[in-house]
Order: structure tokens, then sequence, then C-alpha cells
């Protein structure tokens, strides 16, 4: 399965199939299973991201955790490098799905 020569739809599709494999994992209680299919639905919603949106530079909340922000220096393929605002660590990257725009 190729992410970047699917359509939107495809893409779409594929999300929601992936939804309802990781809701069954979490009613069976398989943790590990559950966490890599939450992975793929990340990184196959980085393929539904316009790329021109994000800015470089610009600093952005994350989705899910809307206190934590992300300043964006570049970015490769579907990956935004930068850093974490007010954390210690060294340059990061994050899928864009993270972001939010």
């Amino acid at each position: 399965m190729n992410l970047s020569t699917m359509t939107r739809f495809e893409i779409e599709t594929y999300i929601e199939t992936l939804t309802e494999k990781m809701q069954k994992a979490e009613m069976m209680g398989i943790e590990n299973e559950y966490r890599v299919i939450e992975r793929q639905i990340l990184i196959a919603e980085c393929y539904l991201v316009d790329l021109s949106k994000i800015e470089k530079g610009k600093i952005y909340p994350l989705k899910d955790s809307p206190k934590h922000y992300f300043k964006v220096d570049y970015l490769k393929g579907i990956f935004a490098w930068g850093f974490f605002i007010g954390g210690e660590e060294s340059e990061s990257a994050i899928p864009v799905s993270l972001l939010k725009l």
C-alpha cells in the first residue's frame, strides 16, 4: 500500500477501515494492536494535509494537545521538523497531521 499514490477518497476509505480495526482492538483489549493502528491512521492523515498551508518559522498548536506548541523549521516529506516550545529536546520531527492548522 503506497499512500502517496492513493486518491483522497482511497485514503479516507483506508482510514475508515483502520478506525474500525482500531475499535475492535480496543474492545478486545489488545493495547499494542490499538497503538499500531493509531499510528497508521496518523501517518495516513498526513497525506490529506495541504503542505502548502504549513509556514516555516510559524508556531502551531498540536491537535490533541492544545497546550503544547511546535515551531516548524522545515518540511521533509510528511514530517515537520523543528522544536517543541518550552521543550528541552533538540530538533524533532512530527507527522504533519499532528499540527493544528
